[in-house]
């Protein structure tokens, strides 16, 4: 692994810092012996769609509250910015936040004439115009394909722009070529705030618990609650002051491996917030650890064992009721590669075979580099292997093939569009966008519940299947979800 150096403007992009990958068939078992270094990378001959690193950089800043945030690029690369300010609106009330601050989104609409000489005096008056517009307390510039292939030097513009309003100005490298792993977005947002947002602290405060999360609903306060803490959300809803806090609590927690992986190193390495040293509560097994963990951290064992008998006092007898009424059923699961993981853990723990998975891209280790942070590694101890385990950047074709090879009963996605495919197949989907909802004791009975739903009531998706046109012709449906992979047999 590479280790993260804040003296420098841009994180090291995924594939060489942890050895990421987004192109595997096989099954996960063999994934996981695989390792770290040993693993290699499969591309492909043919590819349908990608996600795109600024949209994820776009993803964790558009949602601070007291932010401004401009792209620096076409005004075609800002389109994915407004998706996350109706996230943020929608999202709200789950995190309690009653009266969202209005989202301010900006883009430098670079035309021709920049692309030849150049955007640094557009960008700069775009600085000044957007805090003159919205007296934010702090502005990102995002960096576009358009922007980075021109060299415009944002950083001495950011630079500037910050002593001349006396705000920060925080510039993130994140071209959408400068990684074919889109969740290096991710990090590139985290490396600008860790870098110029958050302060080395001056004390460290027990009573405050960093949580790396996306949008979901607010479970860790009461969770804290027991051992005297509160969460510290970051970044959705977070302020600039929430932010610059974070390098003075007393742990840092994940909801998401995969989105959290970069700060909570180097919070933990810069600034010496320890990060749990446990993957996210999804399923018993992992929660149990969790608890435990969190509690080793904080010193206080005894309050994590007396939380963990009274959970499970509460809610085994009504898992193992969900278990009976889910026995036999089979899923497939597709999402990013932490969650994909966590839904996988989830229906291990309620007893549903899963039949496959693709998943967005493979961290074959996350950068504290401990063991118990990998969460595929975990599910496979736990629950089994899961075969027919395809790691793949959004391929939604190779996801309509397997789905049609397999026919499970139901379908789990994590991102909007993807349950469509099941839906037209015939196979009711469950989509949940809290990504909180699943997590813990009491999340194995909300996401049990769903499934239990969903799986009974299928009839749309059974008459729906009967009248749905597939765009993918009979040739490809009969070939191997891995044809266009390198070695397949489409090579």
């Amino acid at each position: 692994m590479t280790k993260i150096n804040l003296a420098l403007p841009a994180a090291a992009i995924r594939e060489i810092r942890i050895n990421s990958i987004t192109g595997y068939q096989g099954d996960a078992e063999e994934l996981v012996k695989a390792g770290g270094c040993d693993l290699k990378d499969k591309e492909r001959s043919f590819s349908q769609c990608m996600g795109c690193t600024t949209s994820k950089a776009a993803c964790m800043t558009i949602l601070i509250q007291d932010a401004a945030v401009i792209s620096h690029g076409p005004v075609g690369c800002a389109s994915c910015l407004h998706e996350f300010s109706f996230t943020y609106r929608v999202n709200a009330p789950l995190r309690g936040v009653k009266k969202p601050t209005p989202r301010r989104i900006f883009s430098t609409n670079l035309q021709e004439k920049e692309a030849i000489y150049g955007g640094g005096l557009k960008l700069a008056q775009a600085i000044r115009e957007v805090q003159n517009r919205t007296n934010a307390k702090v502005i990102f510039v995002l960096t576009t394909c358009a922007s980075g292939i021109i060299g415009d030097d944002v950083e001495s513009v950011c630079t500037e722009a910050e002593e001349e309003l006396g705000i920060p100005v925080v510039p993130i490298f994140c071209e959408g070529f400068r990684s074919k792993v889109w969740t290096t977005g991710f990090d590139a947002a985290y490396h600008a705030i860790a870098r110029k947002l958050i302060p080395k602290p001056q004390q460290r405060r027990k009573d405050l618990i960093n949580v790396i999360n996306f949008w979901g609903s607010d479970v860790f306060s009461q969770w804290f609650a027991p051992f005297g803490a509160k969460p510290n959300y970051i970044t959705p809803y977070a302020t600039l002051d929430n932010l610059k806090q974070a390098g003075e609590a007393v742990a840092t927690v994940q909801a998401c491996s995969t989105l959290g992986s970069y700060l909570g190193a180097v919070l933990e390495q810069d600034f010496g917030v320890p990060e749990i040293p446990a993957a996210p509560p999804y399923g018993i097994a992992q929660t149990d650890r969790w608890f435990r963990a969190l509690g080793q951290i904080l010193g206080q064992e005894s309050v994590a064992e007396k939380l963990i008998a009274e959970k499970k006092k509460e809610f085994l007898p009504k898992i193992e009721a969900l278990r009976r009424k889910l026995a036999g059923k089979t899923a497939y699961v597709t999402a990013g590669a932490a969650h994909g993981h966590a839904l996988l853990a989830v229906l291990g723990e309620l007893g549903v075979t899963p039949c496959g998975a693709a998943i967005f891209h493979h961290d074959p280790v996350y950068d504290s580099g401990r063991p118990e942070n990998d969460q595929l590694a975990q599910r496979v101890a736990d629950y089994g292997n899961v075969p027919n385990y395809n790691v793949c950047n959004k391929q939604e074709f190779e996801l309509v093939n397997a789905l049609n090879r397999l026919r499970p009963d139901v379908l789990l996605a994590r991102h909007g569009g993807m349950t469509l495919w099941g839906a037209k197949l015939g196979i009711p989907a469950l989509l949940v966008g809290d990504e909180h909802y699943a997590m813990g004791y009491e999340g194995l009975v909300n996401y049990g519940e769903r499934l239990v739903e969903v799986m009974e009531n299928d009839e749309f998706v059974k008459d729906l299947a009967k009248h749905a046109v597939m765009p993918y012709t009979k040739w490809w449906l009969a070939q191997p979800p891995s044809y266009f992979l390198r070695g397949g047999t489409g090579q």
